[in-house]
């Protein structure tokens, strides 16, 4: 096995199965490699000092080419060829890459044996020297010196492609090395972010910091993660959402806020939910949900402009245009149309016998609306692609939620649907203790029929309601399921720099 030859591996050549005596003669050969270069350089100097990033060179080349200037670039070996007398070696910083040219007159034998012997694919250099164009045109540093920085005692794979899924998302160190895009992914996922708080700064939201341990856990229905604090000798939970909290601002005179954080609910696994993730949520004194529609749709257009083509967004092959209004649609009426029954007329086991019409059997303890919104979910969610207001819910699916003023038996909230999945979750927010009080009471009926996902009652938050809590619009969105509409994936592994993975067996997949 020559992975430590200057010419590259042949197309089609696959690195061995970590922990396959083959891998280990490569780690072994690089580990006297380094141990050969440590009786004459460094191995782990302290600093490097850059003078410009890959990017930085490619906006300057005509001003540093006309002056001649030397530059300072540190990045990792990517690949290595040549013969004889002359070397090329791409590195890669976080921008790019830039090639870097090795001569053998220049460097003198001693420094061009290291850069063609003794440090390998992946190894961190840098590099120091003037810019010149090849005859292919590609911008290159003319090497008069460089300094070894660290060395990659594990060999990269070959190719990009041979990454799965599985092994990018549980070694995002290694992916990040060999694809630039999902660089440029992370990247962007940043600037989503400091967009969204640019627009709630804008909007003169006061941004603020809630608990993630808590004495109860709600403000949503999921089961929560249990940890134990040792100097309290309490049980707590890791937050599934910040909504109590935030209101408790609102009755203390904070009239409008908004937290980006990480929530946890325990529960499954898919495409588009992972266990930790990223919330907005946001509150304001004197609105109700149609003021928190109309935020957030002046949001996902600002975004769209930001990070689409004129307020339109590609995903999944459809074009989603955000400029236009968006559509509306009321959850009872969505259900009428794709059942063919008026569901608000059928009682519990009517709903149920829908149901199982549409092959969804109903869980125990599963009420009448959690029902409905199952049924939701596998009829209407999919055809959702345009950006749609799913408006006006059943009462027991929003616990925190306002009566509807004209509807009986439903509350005032909408839900955002862009492309078959949910992005944001809007109430005009109860404010009558009392009556929150009766709907705590409700989900605490709903968890002795065996509903894990019931709210629990909390008294500390009514105790706050007592003291007046204003009328109140709130609004929570999914930053996760955000990006990955404004970057164009499907899958939320594919946003998250660390998903929650399954233990690795022994041995792992891949280097």
């Amino acid at each position: 096995m020559s992975e430590h030859d200057v010419n590259p591996p042949a197309d089609g050549a696959e690195l061995p199965a970590e922990g396959s005596a083959a891998f280990q003669r490569l780690v072994e050969a690089r580990l006297e490699k380094m141990r050969e270069l440590g009786r004459a350089v460094e191995l782990y100097p302290y600093s490097y000092e850059r003078t410009h990033t890959s990017e930085q060179l490619r906006a300057a080349e005509p001003e540093l080419t006309a002056a001649g200037a030397v530059v300072r670039v540190p990045g990792r070996i990517m690949t290595k060829r040549g013969a004889g007398k002359t070397l090329f070696a791409p590195i890669q910083d976080e921008w790019g890459r830039i090639q870097a040219y090795f001569k053998l007159d220049t460097l003198g034998e001693e420094r061009f044996q290291r850069i063609t012997r003794l440090i390998d694919i992946g190894d961190w250099i840098g590099v120091e020297g003037t810019l010149f164009r090849t005859r292919t045109g590609e911008l290159t540093i003319q090497v008069t010196d460089f300094t070894f920085l660290a060395k990659a005692v594990r060999p990269l794979p070959e190719k990009y492609h041979d990454l799965s899924l599985e092994l990018k998302s549980r070694r995002r160190h290694l992916d990040l090395v060999m694809n630039q895009e999902s660089r440029e992914r992370f990247k962007k996922r940043s600037a989503i972010l400091a967009e969204v708080r640019a627009f709630f700064g804008d909007e003169e939201f006061l941004e603020v910091e809630t608990p993630v341990l808590q004495p109860l856990y709600g403000g949503a229905t999921a089961r929560p993660f249990t940890t134990h604090h040792n100097a309290l000798d309490t049980r707590l939970y890791l937050r599934i959402a910040d909504e109590l909290y935030l209101k408790r601002l609102i009755v203390g005179g904070l009239e409008r806020v908004f937290e980006i954080a990480k929530d946890f609910r325990n529960e499954g696994m898919d495409r588009t939910h992972n266990p930790e993730f990223t919330m907005l949520e946001c509150y304001a004194a004197w609105w109700d949900y149609h003021g928190m529609l109309d935020l957030t749709e002046r949001l996902l257009r600002r975004l769209a402009r930001r990070f689409g083509n004129d307020g339109v967004l590609t995903y999944g092959g459809h074009d989603l245009d955000f400029e236009r209004p968006f559509a509306r649609l009321r959850f009872m009426d969505a259900l009428a149309e794709r059942t063919g029954v008026d569901l608000m007329t059928l009682d519990d086991a009517g709903v149920a016998a829908i149901a199982r019409r549409h092959g969804i059997e109903p869980r125990k303890g599963m009420g009448r609306d959690k029902i409905l919104d199952a049924l939701f979910g596998d009829l209407v969610e999919p055809t959702l692609v345009q950006p749609t207001f799913v408006m006006d819910h059943p009462k027991e699916l929003s616990p925190l939620a306002k009566a509807h003023r004209r509807a009986p038996g439903l509350v005032e909230r909408f839900e955002l649907f862009c492309a078959g999945f949910e992005v944001a979750n809007s109430f005009s927010e109860l404010n009558d203790p009392f009556e929150q009080r009766r709907r705590f009471e409700a989900q605490k009926t709903l968890a002795e029929a065996g509903d894990e996902e019931a709210q629990q009652l909390d008294e500390e938050f009514l105790q706050a309601m007592e003291l007046g809590m204003p009328p109140t619009g709130g609004m929570g969105m999914g930053i996760d399921r955000l990006v990955m509409l404004l970057v164009d994936t499907n899958n939320i592994r594919d946003v998250l720099l660390f998903p929650a993975m399954r233990p690795e067996r022994s041995g792992g997949e891949g280097p």
